[in-house]
């Protein structure tokens, strides 16, 4: 199996600030890699040095074999770069901006229209609509298929389900899972877990530095501690309380419950009053199975611990 992009201790800084520190991974052909990272984590800069719209300030990369700083111009005719924000043209219909796309690459719709079937044939029927005026859904499809439309090999992705509907985003990944067939390569940032499970590999990204890298199973698994979920209506109060608990290793909000793990993988004796004393008389305790959430947690508070 070949690797598609393959970097080597990145990088970047914007004046003081550190964007991305020793960042060395690889990314294999046909592989859908995600990155995991809440905001300004790194993920966005990271992108724009591989899709080269950004030179790294150290480091090395390769993309498709070739010098990522060097070999701009051939690279970004193989690349497709759908970036966080909807940025085609607003006052151009469906229709236009696909055809602007495929001519910037030489391209036309009809010649790899088998590439964007799938999913432009959600938004053709709407094809004379201004992209301005399309939902949310609808804007990600027709980014898609531009980003498709002159059939890259490595196709980038930039959080490309945020703010859409649930439906919109499992369509979504479905088609991005058809692209193996083609032999096209997906980097892609998702704050969803469901999707990061959906990805080959993720890497696990925080403060511009790789605290992880592997399939998600063995990311997830790699949470050892017994996870005990608590619920109370009072869910900010029940964190503080379960943080002053001297038996208390984490203590992390979870939807609408709170994630805690205890010394000796076990709840503390006498929790249930010890609660009660700190203003809590509803909990809810049940036993639960980790995620990636929780892994991720669980090494930045490592990680916190040992640089301070």
């Amino acid at each position: 199996m070949s690797v598609v992009v393959q970097a080597s201790g990145l990088s970047k800084k914007f004046g003081q600030t550190a964007a991305l520190e020793d960042i060395s991974f690889s990314v294999n052909e046909s592989e859908i890699f995600g990155f995991i990272g809440p905001d300004g984590a790194g993920k966005t800069t990271l992108f724009r040095i591989i899709t080269t719209l950004l030179l790294p300030d150290s480091g090395e990369i390769k993309v498709l074999g070739l010098d990522g700083t060097r070999n701009f111009k051939e690279l970004r005719m193989e690349i497709g770069y759908m970036p966080g924000r909807f940025s085609l043209y607003q006052d151009l219909s469906v229709e236009e901006n696909l055809e602007f796309y495929a001519t910037v690459f030489g391209t036309t719709i009809e010649e790899n229209y088998y590439l964007i079937k799938d999913i432009y044939s959600h938004i053709e029927p709407f094809k004379k609509r201004l992209a301005g005026k399309l939902s949310g859904g609808m804007k990600q499809k027709l980014a898609l298929s531009c980003a498709l439309i002159h059939k890259p090999k490595l196709l980038v992705l930039d959080e490309p389900t945020t703010g859409v509907d649930a439906v919109s985003r499992s369509e979504f990944w479905d088609m991005l899972s058809r692209l193996r067939e083609y032999n096209i390569t997906v980097i892609v940032s998702t704050p969803y877990m469901d999707e990061a499970m959906r990805c080959d590999r993720i890497a696990l990204i925080q403060n511009g530095k790789l605290l992880a890298v592997d399939t998600p199973t063995v990311v997830k698994n790699e949470f050892r501690r017994k996870l005990f979920s608590i619920r109370s209506a009072e869910k900010h109060k029940l964190i503080i309380a379960l943080r002053s608990l001297d038996e208390t290793i984490s203590s992390f909000p979870f939807g609408e419950s709170v994630h805690v793990t205890f010394k000796n993988d076990r709840l503390p004796d006498n929790l249930d009053l010890s609660l009660r004393e700190r203003g809590i008389s509803d909990a809810s305790i049940t036993e639960t199975e980790s995620g990636i959430e929780d892994r991720f947690l669980e090494l930045i508070q490592t990680t916190e611990h040992q640089t301070a």
